[in-house]
């Protein structure tokens, strides 16, 4: 049974942290591809940010990719207690942010998003969403990973202040 390395080691294998980008990644980009060209417009607008905030929001995106990345490098990391950690804290943010994007898209476009998950967060879909990759970094015992991810998040955090 093996725990959190800093740096694991790193092979494209069939039992990877891919697996997990898998299921996580249509979401948002099916809904993307099936709501309205006004909700689309709505749910990635960033016309209103500062340019210090598209920086922030350019750093973000680029360490979301290394992160992506390093995933997709990296094997599982089963049988371990990370593993049996990160399963269930994957498995609530993609529930969490499913229920998220429904909440938003089934909201009229002229409102404000006040059902569902969004009673309790100002911003569920990219709290879920970091709730997930936390859960990934488990699944892979990746601590490179894990400091990758929540530096992201930092980043993430001046974007969000700006919607």
């Amino acid at each position: 049974m093996t725990i959190m390395e800093f740096f694991p080691h790193m092979e494209l294998t069939f039992l990877g942290g891919w697996i997990f980008l898998v299921v996580l990644w249509p979401v948002p980009c099916i809904t993307l591809i099936t709501v309205s060209r006004k909700m689309r417009r709505k749910l990635t607008d960033r016309s209103n940010f500062s340019t210090r905030q598209k920086i922030y929001l350019i750093i973000s995106k680029v360490l979301a990719l290394i992160e992506i990345a390093l995933v997709i490098l990296t094997p599982l990391n089963y049988p371990s207690i990370d593993f049996n950690i990160g399963a269930p804290v994957y498995v609530f943010g993609v529930a969490g942010f499913i229920a998220a994007i429904l909440s938003y898209v089934k909201t009229p476009l002229n409102e404000s998003v006040i059902r569902g998950i969004y009673r309790v967060s100002r911003n569920p879909q990219e709290f879920m969403m970091g709730v997930s990759c936390l859960g990934i970094c488990f699944l892979v015992g990746s601590g490179i990973v894990l400091i990758v991810l929540l530096v992201a998040k930092v980043f993430t955090h001046f974007c969000i202040i700006a919607e």
